[in-house]
């Protein structure tokens, strides 16, 4: 079996498996389960867990009990150019808690988009997609995988395959964004606070200054207004609030999209 090994386990998040359990898992036991309704996607932070990663538990934490078997997860490029969405060629992704495997159906189906390309490259070192992979383990246990980066590409290409890969109940989508980057503390959490409200309005398109996974949120947008999903914030907090000082700081929010319940029987394709 072709995989891709862990590149930033040890960086971003604990090596040592249990380790990386306990710390998920104590992360979890402090969030209370609040389902409004089934989630059908989720925005969820890609930076190291001792920043960002208790915003990701917020976001994941909706999870229990949802029988998901299918994640089409899409996270910005940030080491290698290239035009595109990029699917790597491997049979399976690994961290210290196990092996996730690909779904080949679904990686078949969006390679029908001219803008979905073959591309190890795009992610043998990237970190959007592979930090939101133990959160997901522990959540759902056994689940096939979906794994796209963003490269140069724009939001209706991003449509285009969520909705090939859109699926039933048993899919979920997730997109690996942070919010805004470098700025000092106050002002940082004005700017995310209205890319929030722009988010939680379904009111595209958010700029690349406002979110890194941008792109990713314009699409995941026009497709939330199409399946009529309603966003919920789950959590936001910055570096500043965590791990970092205060002079530079980055954000971070879970966002879910959740299925109105009128909507139920209209988000099966």
């Amino acid at each position: 079996m072709r995989i891709r090994p862990a590149a930033v386990a040890g960086f971003f998040y604990p090596a040592d498996a249990d380790t990386l359990r306990a710390m998920i898992d104590g992360w979890l036991a402090q969030i209370p389960t609040t389902v409004a309704h089934r989630p059908k996607a989720l925005i969820a932070p890609h930076a190291g867990y001792v920043y960002s990663g208790l915003t990701a538990a917020f976001g994941y934490a909706i999870l229990r009990g949802m029988d998901i078997r299918r994640v089409a997860l899409l996270g910005p490029a940030h080491r290698v150019p290239f035009a595109g969405i990029a699917l790597p060629d491997v049979e399976a992704f690994a961290t210290p808690l196990g092996i996730v495997p690909l779904d080949s159906t679904m990686m078949q189906m969006a390679m029908r988009e001219r803008s979905v390309l073959q591309l190890n490259d795009a992610h043998v070192m990237e970190h959007s997609l592979e930090v939101q992979l133990p959160f997901l383990q522990r959540l759902l246990g056994e689940f096939t995988l979906a794994p796209m980066v963003i490269g140069h590409a724009d939001e209706a290409m991003v449509a285009d395959v969520l909705e090939l890969l859109w699926g039933d109940a048993h899919t979920l989508i997730v997109i690996s964004s942070d919010l805004s980057h470098y700025h000092p503390y106050e002002q940082a959490r004005r700017l995310d606070r209205q890319t929030i409200e722009q988010i939680l309005a379904l009111k595209g398109p958010i700029s690349h200054q406002q979110a890194c996974g941008a792109t990713g949120i314009n699409g995941l947008l026009h497709m939330a207004t199409r399946h009529t999903l309603v966003p919920r914030l789950l959590d936001y907090r910055n570096s500043g609030d965590t791990a970092g000082g205060r002079d530079e700081v980055v954000g971070y929010t879970s966002i879910a999209f959740e299925v109105e319940p009128c909507a139920k029987n209209r988000d099966v394709s």
